[in-house]
């Protein structure tokens, strides 16, 4: 199993918690607590953790009392796996839809600058990938 196709087996509550490690780098339980929305309990949390660490999604080392925890699948390789989730949920699998929903304004504006540098990315793309 591939690290992206592990991480979509994640639960929804697993995958906040992963997103949380990633924004914070490393973590305790509590601080994953804090930062995680329609709060669990500490001991759910706790229990999570200990089983992501099973899975082989994050590891710990010891401080003190405390478990300190921290993702072991590379940031990009979940920012795939989610961004899939998302494209196949919301726009039927279609990178074609998702750039539309993009470029229609409905997240951000693009600046001109940016406008040209995705055109050149989009050139390399099909360059390097013909149809």
């Amino acid at each position: 199993m591939t690290p992206q196709s592990k991480l979509d087996s994640l639960t929804r509550r697993e995958r906040q918690i992963i997103e949380v490690l990633y924004r914070l780098g490393r973590a305790t339980v509590g601080q994953v607590l804090a930062r995680l929305a329609h709060k669990p309990n500490y001991s759910t949390v706790r229990a999570q953790l200990t089983l992501l660490e099973r899975k082989g999604y994050v590891q710990h080392e010891e401080q003190g009392l405390r478990y300190v925890y921290t993702p072991i699948v590379p940031r990009g390789v979940a920012r795939r796996a989610a961004l899939r989730r998302v494209v196949e949920t919301f726009f039927d699998g279609s990178v074609e839809k998702v750039v539309t929903a993009l470029l229609d304004g409905g997240v951000t504006e693009l600046s001109p600058a940016e406008y040209d540098r995705l055109a050149r990315l989009v050139a390399q793309h099909r360059k390097e990938r013909p149809s």
